[in-house]
């Protein structure tokens, strides 16, 4: 498959309240015309950012897992975004990426959000996740990911970053600069989810969910409202740009101890 048509979610979340936000969730889709290969939702969708603590723990079998199977197989497309898991005893903040069949693969959030707290809450991973879906090569990244390059950075592996977030607008213009260059130095499509609204906390959330191409160029922004959009991914234009300009055959290469 040379396109992957994605589905971005862009939606404001109820804090602390999963099963609305499921529903909500499931309600911005259904009223998204068209069929999609990929459907995107923000960071921590069902809690909000930190929006976990007193509410029921979940593992892989729970209610919001068990959703997003279900809504992976009424689409007939992967369902993606980040959820809070429970395992053994700690938390993660995890995105779980669901095929159509109901398989899944997972990457739990590498870099926690120390400022914000993050890191006195959950169990950062420990492992870089490059999935293989309708082959495309999609490598699995969350929010505070973005500021490290090194962790992001294509290895000859990856064809599109996918990132949620719950970034907030403080810090926008970082937001879409970083999307920016990401696409930009790794030659890769990025896709950069975010949410909008006010959480629990009072942190305001700008949206701004963006879709760059592999020169950096913007194909799609969400603007600040609640909303979804087709975006239209081509992998033939990766390979296209590679072989025009093999920048990564340039790169020093390294190898990640952290």
């Amino acid at each position: 498959m040379s396109t992957l048509n994605s589905l971005l979610v862009q939606a404001r979340i109820c804090w602390k309240d999963p099963a609305r936000n499921r529903a909500h969730l499931q309600s911005l889709v259904e009223q998204s015309a068209g069929h999609f290969d990929l459907v995107v939702f923000p960071e921590t969708f069902a809690t909000g950012f930190l929006g976990d603590s007193d509410l029921p723990e979940e593992d892989m079998n729970g209610p919001t897992v068990e959703w997003m199977q279900g809504m992976a197989a009424e689409y007939d497309a992967a369902v993606a975004g980040s959820i809070v898991v429970v395992e053994q005893g700690q938390r993660f903040n995890r995105l779980v990426f669901v095929e159509p069949g109901g398989r899944f693969d997972i990457y739990d959030k590498r870099h926690l959000f120390a400022f914000g707290g993050e890191n006195r809450r959950y169990t950062a991973g420990g492992s870089r996740v490059v999935i293989n879906y309708r082959n495309w090569r999609i490598c699995l990244q969350i929010c505070y990911d973005l500021r490290f390059p090194a962790w992001c950075r294509n290895r000859n592996d990856y064809d599109l970053m996918l990132l949620v977030a719950n970034w907030p607008a403080k810090r926008l213009q970082h937001w879409l600069s970083l999307l920016e260059a990401r696409a930009i130095e790794n030659q890769a499509w990025v896709i950069g989810l975010n949410r909008v609204g006010k959480d629990g906390n009072g942190i305001h959330y700008p949206g701004r969910s963006v879709v760059f191409d592999p020169v950096g160029a913007a194909i799609a922004d969400l603007g600040d409202q609640e909303c979804t959009q087709a975006v239209e991914l081509d992998l033939d234009l990766v390979k296209q740009i590679r072989t025009q300009f093999p920048f990564q055959n340039d790169a020093d290469s390294f190898e990640f101890l952290g």
